[in-house]
Parts: structure tokens; sequence; C-alpha cells
């Protein structure tokens, strides 16, 4: 189902973290400053709901044609195409002003996005250990988390002092970052050599074929986070009102409020890093996801009782401990029970959930706000997560008992090997009976809810 790795590659993972750190920088810093033009220029309420959808679409509706892709093709050329075309569109983003281009050329944008994500992911595994793969997840974590604080604050500055054009060129230059990384890394996969990893269930050299809804741990990691993510995404909707308007908070409380969940993820993804070397079966690393969901979830629920704006910072930076701490369990669960040939569509598609859900809160969010204070929504959010994490509490129980087709005592139950087993050997699923297909079911937006540290856009 893998390879082994004999020594970690440190530099690599590193690089590979630089690298994707400073594109969700520039990200940020793009969003934020086509945000202020649009609301700059008089465009109403459509053009910046199209503008959050365009960067949002293209990753839940490409994620199985991406994923393949990413599995199929070397990561080296993808990531210095597409680099070069994302470089290319966002310098064009800088000389239009019409907001129906600027909605195109952002969707664009998104489907080059739709395949260096998982591209990104899956190669994380291979460069490292298995007993390394935690700390290696927590430091692509730290950087997507530092880059998505950097680039609001930057915006801010740069759109005041230069306008859009600038903010959107530097943007255009943080993409030649995959480039580099594309140029240097020494971790490759794709193509031929994914394709020739030979394993036990197939010794034809084959891709071993793999399917979500075969693997009951995955499925059910996957449908919770999703669930919760559509119960609580709303909150960023809802916030900016809840704070401005009901608690009267100022905009630097705002600012600081918004930036404390990002800022929470830092430390939550390094604890989450030290625990899973002792959550050694795969049914630990899914409880794990339920509990940090829940406390998300919990945060959410007492944020609508606080009497001040303020008092959100700290709510704000346990929700995003958890929030880091579920990315780490989840990246490392998929690591360990996806082959590597089909694990950048599994990354995919995981992504491609926590996007629809989020879409999903927005909406939502959205429409309720219309008819009902914000106070009860925040609360309403909240109280829903904590439903699902329970609703979920058995069915995880049930999916860790359930036996594999060929291993009676049931897959989830394997333990970790040692730091040099394959990662076919860390709890991974059986293997599906040759011929059986090699589809992922289909199903990173820039908010703070859980799983969005995984493909923030």
């Amino acid at each position: 189902m893998s390879f082994t790795v004999v020594e970690s590659r440190w530099p690599d993972v590193w690089l590979a973290a630089t690298a994707r750190g400073t594109t969700i920088c520039g990200d940020f810093l793009a969003a934020t400053a086509l945000a202020l033009a649009l609301q700059g220029a008089g465009a109403g309420g459509l053009a910046v709901s199209g503008l959050l959808l365009a960067a949002t679409l293209p990753l839940v509706v490409l994620a199985p044609l991406a994923g393949r892709l990413a599995d199929r093709v070397d990561s080296r050329t993808l990531l210095v195409t597409v680099g070069l075309a994302q470089a290319a569109i966002c310098a064009l983003l800088a000389l239009v002003d019409h907001p129906v281009l600027v909605v195109g050329l952002v969707a664009l944008l998104a489907c080059g996005l739709a395949v260096t994500q998982p591209c990104l992911a899956a190669l994380l595994p291979a460069m490292v250990r298995p007993s390394d793969l935690p700390q290696a997840s927590a430091i692509s974590q730290t950087a997507v988390s530092l880059g998505a604080l950097g680039g609001p604050v930057l915006a801010g500055l740069l759109v005041g002092q230069f306008g859009t054009r600038v903010p959107l060129l530097l943007d255009a230059a943080t993409y030649l970052a995959l480039v580099v990384a594309g140029l240097l890394l020494r971790t490759r996969r794709g193509g031929r050599r994914t394709n020739a990893v030979v394993t036990p269930a197939d010794p034809r050299g084959r891709a071993p074929a793999w399917r979500l809804r075969r693997d009951p741990l995955m499925l059910v990691m996957v449908v919770s986070t999703a669930v919760v993510i559509a119960a609580i995404g709303g909150i960023n909707v809802i916030e900016v009102f809840f704070i401005r308007e009901t608690l009267n908070g100022s905009p630097t409380t705002y600012g600081l409020v918004s930036a404390a969940w990002m800022a929470g993820m830092l430390p939550g993804g390094w604890l989450a890093a030290r625990l899973a070397h002792r959550l050694d079966d795969d049914g630990a690393l899914v409880r794990g996801v339920l509990l940090t969901l829940a406390g998300c979830s919990l945060m959410v629920l007492l944020a609508a009782m606080v009497p001040g704006a303020g008092l959100l910072v700290p709510l704000w930076l346990v929700a995003g401990a958890a929030n880091g701490g579920e990315n780490v369990f989840a990246n490392l669960l998929t690591a360990r029970r996806v082959p590597e040939a089909m694990r950048a569509r599994a990354y995919a598609s995981y992504g491609a959930a926590v996007q629809g859900g989020s879409m999903t809160g927005f909406l939502v969010g959205g429409a309720l706000l219309t008819v009902v204070p914000p106070r009860p929504l925040i609360a309403a959010a909240g109280g829903g997560g904590l439903l699902v994490v329970l609703v979920f509490v058995p069915v995880v129980a049930r999916a860790v008992r359930r036996p594999s087709p060929t291993d009676p005592g049931g897959p989830q139950h394997q333990r970790w090997t040692g730091p040099d087993a394959g990662l076919a050997t860390l709890g991974g699923p059986a293997e599906p009976r040759p011929g059986a297909g090699d589809t992922v079911g289909s199903w990173l937006s820039a908010s703070h809810v859980p799983g969005s540290g995984t493909s923030s856009s």
C-alpha cells in the first residue's frame, strides 16, 4: 500500500511547509484586498458572495478529478506548472476591475488550488517515517496558520497605502514559492512512482483500489467533520454582527477576535502531534477528531453567553487549538489508512467535505440572520455542533468494532508496528478485491471552522 521511508527528509518538510504557508498568506492577502476593492467600487453583497463562491466551489466540484490528477501526474510537474499558471492569473487580477472578470479569475485560481492542495498533502507522508508524521503535520499546520494570520494584516497595510494592485502582484509572487518547492523537493510522487508500488493485495504492481465507503472509520470521520462544520460554520457570517452590534465591540476588537481562532491553531497542532504518538490505533484517532469537534462546538455555544466582545478572545483561542488538533488527527488518519497511490484523492475529498460544510454554514447562517438575532443563532450553532458529535459517538463505536472482510480482528485494532513500519501496516483498511474500482466519493474557504486548516484558500 505504501513504501517505507528509512530516514525522514526534514528539509523537504520545511520547504513544503514554507511554500504552503507563503501561498496561504498570499491567498488571504488577495481575498482581503479583493473584498475591499469590490466594496469600495460600490459592488453589492451579490458580488462579494460571488467572490466567496468562486473561491470555494471549484474545491468541492473538482475534488475527484483534481485528486486523481495529483495521484497520476508527477508532483514536480504539477507544482511547477500550476504554480506558474496561478502566478499569471493573479497578475491579471491586478489589472482588471470589472466584478465579473474578478470573480472568473478567482475561480481559475481556485481550480489550481484544488490540485496543489492534495498534491502537497499527499507528499507529506512520503517525506517522513510514520513515527515522525505527527510532528511533520504540526509543522505544516503552523505554516498554514501563520500565513492565514499574516495575509489580512498585510492587506490592511498595503491596500491603505497602495490600493489593490500591489497586494495582488505580491500574491502572484507568492505562487512562485510553489514553483521553487516543486523544483527543490527531493521527495516526489505521482506518475510511475506511485503506480510502481507493489502491494500484497496486487503483486502485479498496479495501484491498489480503495473506496471511501468501504472504510468505515474514514467515512465516519469525513461525514462527522463535514456535518459539524455545516452546523457551526455560520458563525463566520454571524460574528461580525454579533461583535459590532450586539456586543458593541470596536473594529479593533473584531480584528482581535477574528485572529484569535487562527492563533489558537498554532499550539493546538503541536499538542495534538505530541498526543498522536500515544494514539496507536485508528479508532483512537477518530475519537480524537470527535473530541476536538466537540471542543470547537462547546466554545461556540459558550460564546453566545458572553456579555462583552473581549471575552470571545480566550474562547476562540481554545476553539482554534481544538481546530488545529482536529486537522492533525484527520491528516494522520488519512495517511495511515489510504493507499499511497490514492492518497491525494482522499485528501482532496476530505478538503471538499470541509468546503461543502463551510458553504452550507455560510448560506444557512446568512439566511437565518435576516430573521433571527445573532446571539440565539450562535447558541444554536454551538448546540447543533455538540448534538452532531453526540449522534456520531455510537456510530464511531460501531465502526471501531466492525471487523474487516479479510481480518476478523478488524483493521481498526491494528497497532503501530514501529518507527520504520510502512504506512500500509499502520491500522490501514483491508484491501478491496482487485477490480473493485479506484474512485473516492465526492463531496483547504478562508474560514475558522474545524478542518479549515486542511484546505484554507
